[in-house]
């Protein structure tokens, strides 16, 4: 039984396709975690199937070429590379398999080109992330992959779900990695790093601690808010009651910064369910101003709910009335 994609390719689709296909060469995500650590670190494409799975426009047979460009190319064609991967790879913000394939060289890629290193961060937190829509609710800013029984294709007729998780689980694996750019002197890297390490796959104990001592030293107020909402995302699924309770206290106490504290709020009213506590309420409306709202609108979970610098009110909008954004808590409950 075939399936038709998006972009007119014809795909095998059985019933039962994902018991039956998971743990093969077809599942993208068995791929991801086979590929050796010796390819991956001498950047040896040829140890990929690429040819096996899509981008947006075709089999990923043309990623390595890009990849290598930008590993190796002058500015000019950096920039040509550049543009055909995340064209392809993360075509209007959606990651696919080819993309999933291209995380562990991206990884060490960001490593070596200290002036794409940003760049490269935040695509590999769109690789490893569904496509938001503007979600900022309490269901939605800090969910990176959609529900198991939700299936979403690529337009290869690929299952996306599978790639999103294929990334995160490659980011998980080469987290070692990433980490040390906590540290990094750019503050923007900083931040897309934080970013996409909270789209790693679990468990991530490594990865928390490290954000949790970043924090510690960290004296940029942007960059504050990313680690404090990253360690909120790692938290989301399992919904850990000792991050629960550490946003709460942070959101809590008046010594911290306002931008930890609004970030420590946001993040404990998506770890829980129920009303908006009174108090809670009255931190966010006075909290919520002009100038804090200007700082976090160009932190990378907030230019995902609204790109033009308005994410804060957006997503407090979202969190304050739910019934306003059925399109966004109906899907993903």
């Amino acid at each position: 039984m075939s399936r038709q994609g998006e972009a007119g390719i014809s795909v095998r689709w059985d019933e039962g396709y994902r018991a039956f296909h998971a743990g093969t060469v077809e599942d993208v995500r068995f791929v991801v975690a086979r590929i050796p650590a010796e390819a991956k670190d001498n950047f040896d494409y040829d140890a990929v199937p690429w040819d096996r799975f899509h981008h947006s426009y075709g089999p990923g047979t043309d990623v390595p070429a890009a990849l290598e460009q930008v590993r190796t190319g002058d500015e000019r064609s950096v920039r040509m590379a550049f543009h055909r991967l995340w064209s392809s790879l993360l075509h209007s913000d959606t990651g696919c398999a080819a993309g999933a394939l291209a995380v562990p060289f991206l990884i060490r890629i960001a490593l070596t080109r200290a002036d794409y290193r940003a760049e490269i961060l935040a695509g590999l937190a769109g690789l490893a992330r569904r496509q938001h829509y503007g979600d900022g609710s309490r269901t939605g800013l800090l969910r990176a992959a959609r529900a198991d029984d939700q299936l979403v294709f690529e337009a290869s007729g690929y299952l996306g779900n599978w790639s999103v998780q294929a990334a995160r689980e490659a980011l998980a694996a080469d987290a070692g990695l990433l980490l040390p750019l906590l540290g990094d002197p750019d503050p923007e890297v900083r931040q897309d790093v934080a970013h996409a390490l909270a789209a790693a796959a679990g468990p991530c104990e490594t990865i928390v601690q490290s954000l949790h001592a970043r924090l510690r030293v960290e004296d940029d107020p942007a960059v504050c808010a990313c680690l404090v909402l990253a360690i909120g995302q790692l938290a989301w699924e399992e919904r850990h009651p000792a991050a629960i309770e550490q946003m709460r206290t942070w959101w809590q106490d008046p010594s911290h910064p306002t931008e930890v504290r609004m970030c420590a709020a946001l993040s404990w009213l998506c770890l829980t369910n129920g009303p908006i506590p009174g108090d809670l309420r009255a931190f966010l409306d006075a909290a919520a101003t002009g100038d804090l709202a200007a700082l976090l609108g160009r932190i990378p979970w907030m230019l995902r709910v609204d790109d033009e610098g308005d994410g804060l009110r957006r997503c407090l909008d979202q969190m304050y009335h739910p019934e306003k954004y059925p399109h966004f808590t109906s899907c993903l409950d």
